[in-house]
């Protein structure tokens, strides 16, 4: 398998994306291209041991930056990393695009570069969510594609969700989800009740609304919302998990008794902390797009990198693509 990874995207390139590289390579026995300035990636492909590894460059001489306008850059600059890292996978030289950089760039660089899969739509793009479900964790999307949506986006978005769910988290049978004020049938925005009724005709496990804390509770495998309340959704959980762990560490700190209570209980709030990374997961799918691409954090460091191309393969090795379109023709 060949994964096409953006070297040079993210707050902390090539530094970490090529360490991260290294790692997926080493680890998952892949071949990952660093797409990017070839100078910059071999000085640092110099810091490690690649022996046995299949680790090429594929030149790129320009950059999507952080900063930019994501569709104008990824127009302008034919030659970007990201663009010549989507071209790989458009032209059959390799499975998955990988990056760290520019979300909307990402999401821009996927759609004109790879286009839609016929009959989807909108894109959306995912996020694995901590939860106390029995595998910890469910299935968020959209989560910053689609601001704006309308009822049959969502309901797409639920048959997408549902089918990485089952065939690349290993969930039989997901139970789907939507974001609401309330539980009971007709509750929620004009859209949500739309998108609902769609959902229940659908061919998954439509289980009707979620609210905020049924989403934690992991009440649903996937959570189907749009792009503007999901991205909200998550960077709060992240704020708040941080701002929770914060708390504790300062009042054990703060009472020397509890100090003695906190070594012992190390071990316990390293599994939280854990649970609670998105290190762990790695980066989220783009669903929709004709072709396989995992978005990850900006400021994401090697093991995040490591674990996004890990993403890549298990999507890629699961053939969600083929899933999706299946899907589809099903839903007809």
């Amino acid at each position: 398998m060949i994964i096409s990874l953006d070297a040079m995207g993210g707050d902390h390139a090539p530094d970490v994306t090529v360490h991260g590289a290294v790692w997926a390579a080493r680890d998952f026995g892949l071949t990952v291209q660093l797409v990017g300035n070839p100078d910059a990636i071999a000085a640092e492909l110099e810091k490690h041991n690649t022996a046995g590894l299949d680790v090429p460059i594929v030149p790129a001489s320009e950059v999507i930056e952080m900063d930019e306008h994501p569709s104008q850059a990824v127009k302008a600059k034919k030659d970007a990393s990201m663009n010549v890292a989507v071209r790989q996978v458009k032209t059959g030289k390799s499975q998955a695009f990988v990056t760290a950089g520019n979300s909307g760039g990402a999401l821009a660089a996927a759609l004109f570069g790879l286009g839609r899969i016929r009959g989807i739509k909108r894109p959306a793009l995912s996020t694995i969510f901590p939860t106390q479900s029995e595998h910890g964790f469910a299935f968020l999307l959209d989560v910053g594609a689609n601001t704006d949506v309308k009822p049959e986006f969502l309901a797409q978005f639920g048959m997408m969700g549902s089918l990485y769910a089952e065939k690349v988290l290993g969930i039989p049978n997901p139970r789907v989800g939507i974001v609401s004020t309330g539980e009971e049938d007709g509750k929620g925005s004009k859209l949500v009740i739309e998108a609902a009724e769609l959902m229940k005709a659908a061919p998954y496990n439509f289980i009707g609304n979620v609210e905020g804390k049924d989403i934690t509770a992991g009440l649903a495998d996937v959570v189907v919302t749009d792009g503007f309340t999901g991205n909200v959704i998550i960077k709060f959980a992240e704020g708040l998990s941080k701002m929770l762990m914060s708390a504790i560490e300062s009042e054990i700190r703060a009472r020397p008794l509890a100090m003695v209570g906190g070594l012992l209980a190390k071990p316990a709030f390293r599994g939280v902390k854990a649970k609670l990374d998105y290190r762990e997961f790695g980066g989220g799918a783009l669903l929709g797009v004709d072709g396989v691409t995992i978005i990850t954090h900006g400021r994401s460091d090697a093991y995040t990198i490591r674990n996004a191309i890990r993403a890549a393969r298990d999507a890629v090795e699961n053939d969600i693509l083929g899933a999706i379109k299946a899907g589809l023709t099903n839903s007809e």
